[in-house]
């Protein structure tokens, strides 16, 4: 019996696994065209329940689809509505793991094409193209999570042996509809164990159709199922923003809300989907009797399989049909109960894309740090502001300002780049394609670069505080000259986050962005000169023109940071 019960964990962590790793495969094949697709497809209510729908299909995980989603909420990229809309379609498309398990799962042993399909996929993982290489894990996990069904199967005792165990679990469901609340309640803590509510309708399902539990029992599993899955979201909203958090609330009251209404109207809600079921030429689920054992291969087996599938499909239709009416009071009940804290000065500048932690999904926790990367660029442009008051304040105390801001600033794109850098370190390279993990080598590069112009601005602090402390000021005219190299910064800084901008980096991106280096190089240049001329025939203090001609060679490196950044993106 021991060894039956850890042949039954094994099965359904091999099932796990299984399913974990053909959503890799999957992520790698399609992730960055899920990440446009999300972007896109969301312009209605009707649109975004679609594309909801749709990518949980294709990663078969509504819980990965909602921390996606909720990441992408926190991103800002995702208005609060257009995410609720998402998940409305999330909690359909995960219905296609249990028609995906009843139709191949149990009527076809697919187990038997198992280790072909293994075979296949070693084949495909040694070749050099990686897209074969990303099928190949594919192909694996799926035969891995067919494997570890039919062991699930195998490994589930067996009521003729075992009847104690169906006395067991029969107690439970002799209490009338406290029966169903038991079984809601246990539907719900076992998909909280697991984390994953696909695994957990496995389990029920291999359950049913073995009669351990008869269809009422296992639908009310299902109900149970959808409340439990809600708080994968929450735990990852739980260090996001406001809209991050008011998200996975939104997914959660529509779970409950769905539950509360199929609690009511539990025996008419299974009776029509036995109806249909009946329809399809099969006996009703509903109206069976409980024999305590079930053939695998009956019509009644096939039939509570596809009555329950039908249930969980009909009750997230049906819930969805019902509230995608009412998003927009969805979204003021969430806003109500979550509010808005205070902003300050502090939320300018602070992480926006990553504060929520990583998304579910490796290929798209790699866009949320591109956008954080193009945030760091905005932040860094800012502080350019900064270094031209600086340059252009004439009391000790308005230049002091200026300088605590560039002091602050450099510290602020320290931590910046610590915590990207951390979050990049933090995704398994496993679970990203080879296309992928070349632009998380550039993101190294290109945060280390940001963080250089931060320093840069401090370095031009110290100059002019080193200037002041001597007694020392520019001219005008050495002033305004300065301020043309910062304006030509300013440009290349346009520059550069366009191209951080760009999904694709062409050429022509490239030489923009050359273009820019040259014309600060040259004006760096044409400044010194003059600079020099100037003390060569006495028209100048020697001591101010160091210092200026200090501060343009500072500026100018800001310029080779810069184009580093659009270089690194080749």
């Amino acid at each position: 019996m021991v060894l039956q019960l850890f042949t039954l964990l094994g099965a359904l962590g091999m099932f796990l696994y299984g399913m974990n790793l053909m959503s890799a495969g999957l992520q790698k094949v399609a992730g960055d065209k899920m990440r446009h697709f999300l972007a896109a497809m969301t312009s209605n209510r009707f649109k975004s329940v679609t594309t909801g729908l749709t990518i949980t299909s294709i990663i078969q995980s509504s819980s990965a689809t909602t921390v996606m989603v909720v990441g992408f909420v926190n991103a800002g990229l995702l208005a609060l509505n257009q995410a609720i809309g998402v998940i409305m379609g999330a909690n359909i498309g995960t219905t296609v793991t249990a028609w995906m398990i009843s139709l191949l799962g149990f009527k076809a042993d697919i187990s038997i094409l198992a280790v072909p399909l293994m075979a296949l996929g070693f084949v495909l993982s040694i070749a050099k193209s990686e897209k074969r290489r990303n099928v190949s894990e594919l192909i694996i996990g799926f035969a891995l999570l067919f494997l570890g069904l039919s062991l699930m199967k195998e490994s589930v005792p067996d009521l003729q042996k075992t009847p104690e165990v169906l006395s067991f679990i029969s107690e439970w469901t002799q209490h009338g509809f406290w029966s169903v609340l038991i079984f809601l309640v246990f539907g719900t803590v076992l998909t909280l164990v697991l984390q994953s509510s696909s695994a957990t309708m496995a389990l029920t399902l291999i359950m049913m159709s073995l009669g351990w539990i008869p269809f009422h029992m296992a639908a009310a599993m299902v109900l149970g199922e959808n409340i439990g899955t809600t708080i994968t979201a929450n735990i990852a909203a739980a260090v996001g923003n406001a809209n991050a958090r008011r998200a996975a609330l939104a997914h959660t009251v529509f779970n409950l809300f769905g539950v509360v209404w199929a609690l009511i109207l539990f025996k008419p809600f299974t009776a029509l989907v036995g109806w249909i079921i009946s329809t399809w030429g099969y006996p009703n689920p509903a109206e069976m009797s409980y024999t305590g054992v079930i053939e695998a291969t009956s019509p009644e087996s096939t039939a509570a399989l596809y009555g329950l599938s039908m249930f969980h499909t009909l009750f997230n239709l049906f819930n969805t049909c019902i509230l995608i009416w009412f998003i927009p009071q969805l979204e003021r009940l969430v806003s109500s109960v979550i509010k808005d804290k205070p902003k300050s000065e502090e939320d300018t500048v602070k992480l926006k894309y990553i504060s929520g932690g990583h998304l579910s999904t490796a290929e798209l926790a790699v866009g949320q740090a591109k956008n954080e990367i193009v945030h760091f660029a905005q932040i860094s442009r800012n502080g350019l502001g900064y270094i031209r008051e600086a340059v252009r304040a004439r009391k000790e105390e308005e230049f002091e300002v200026y300088r605590q801001k560039l002091v602050k600033y450099e510290e602020i794109a320290d931590r910046i780049d610590y915590e990207i850098a951390a979050f990049l370190n933090a995704l398994p390279q496993e679970s990203i394609s080879e296309d992928t993990r070349k632009q998380t080598k550039a993101m190294y590069k290109i945060i280390g670069e940001l963080e250089s112009l931060g320093d840069s601005g401090e370095a031009i602090s110290r100059i002019l505080s080193r200037r002041n402390s001597h007694g020392k000021e520019f001219s005008q005219e050495q002033i305004d000259k300065i301020d043309t190299m910062l304006t030509l910064v300013d440009e290349a800084y346009a520059v550069m986050i366009e191209n951080l901008n760009h999904e694709v980096f062409q050429p022509e991106h490239l030489r923009a962005a050359v273009d820019c280096e040259i014309a600060i190089n040259e004006r760096r240049t044409t400044l010194r000169e003059e600079e020099i001329h100037r003390i060569e025939e006495g028209g100048s203090n020697y001591q101010s023109s160091v210092y200026y001609i200090d501060t343009v060679a500072e500026i100018e490196r800001m310029g080779d940071y810069i184009i580093n950044i659009s270089e690194a993106l080749q």
